[in-house]
């Protein structure tokens, strides 16, 4: 599952360098799949979903710090554990129980972004 920032969020940035995955933004600025990853041009996640890797999409938050769903692999393949929720001094970096993934669905998402890793 991914990981979401609550609203508890003092936007300290803590967790923002922390991301093997470049998925967490601060709240209002864009975001793009190629940020931080191999992906480039149009793709097909392993979700199924069509998306321009290049393409700025919208901010999930306009006013904290937030983690982009399709991005995190709750640092599987990186990291013993997710580094925002290591860091965060207010521990608000906790599962998203909307994003539940399996293990190998994490590992797989982490593959994809980063083949050569």
């Amino acid at each position: 599952m991914a990981i979401i920032i609550t609203d508890e969020c003092i936007n300290c940035g803590a967790c923002e360098p922390e991301c093997p995955n470049t998925a967490i933004y601060e709240g209002a600025d864009d975001w793009r799949y190629k940020d931080g990853t191999s992906l480039n041009g149009k793709v097909v996640l392993p979700n199924s979903k069509e998306v321009d890797a290049e393409e700025a999409q919208e901010p999930i938050s306009d006013e904290i710090y937030y983690i982009v769903p399709d991005k995190c692999t709750e640092c599987q393949g990186f990291h013993e554990e997710p580094q925002c929720a290591a860091v965060c001094p207010v521990d608000c970096c906790v599962p998203d129980d909307a994003h539940v993934e399996t293990e190998e669905e994490l590992n797989a998402k982490q593959r994809f972004m980063h083949p050569d890793a």
